[in-house]
């Protein structure tokens, strides 16, 4: 924006002076130079707030256009934390399984010892 709004002060500043300097070098009187001035003033500053109008349109359009690509952005992450969220949980429980699948067969293989030991302590007697 400030690119803009140095060449929108460059345009006023160089219009008004360029306008001064050939009316007042102009062969009219005073009352002619005058409304000349004043003419030019007005189209010039016509001029100014089209530019100014333009560069405001083009900076909403850009700021629109950046905002509708950070929601598409936030959309995306968003998508992607949920996958995310989604196969965490998925491990979690396997891995849930897996150490009740785990616990499990210790239990089983504990307690077969156990009839193994009994067995032949049994045996023994």
């Amino acid at each position: 924006m400030s690119k803009n709004g140095d060449f929108i002060a460059g345009l006023i500043v160089g219009g008004l002076v360029g306008a001064v300097v050939g009316i007042l070098y102009a062969p009219k009187s005073g009352k002619e130079t005058r409304e000349e001035i004043g003419r030019k003033a007005d189209e010039l500053l016509t001029t100014a707030r089209e530019e100014y109008e333009a560069a405001v349109a083009k900076s909403k359009k850009t700021y629109e256009t950046a905002i509708q690509r950070l929601k598409a952005l936030e959309d995306k992450a968003r998508e992607k934390v949920d996958d995310a969220e989604e196969k965490i949980e998925d491990l979690a429980d396997q891995g849930k399984e897996a150490l009740s699948e785990g616990k499990n067969r210790l239990k089983k293989a504990i307690e077969a010892g156990v009839e193994a030991f009994k067995e032949e302590q049994g045996k023994k007697a």
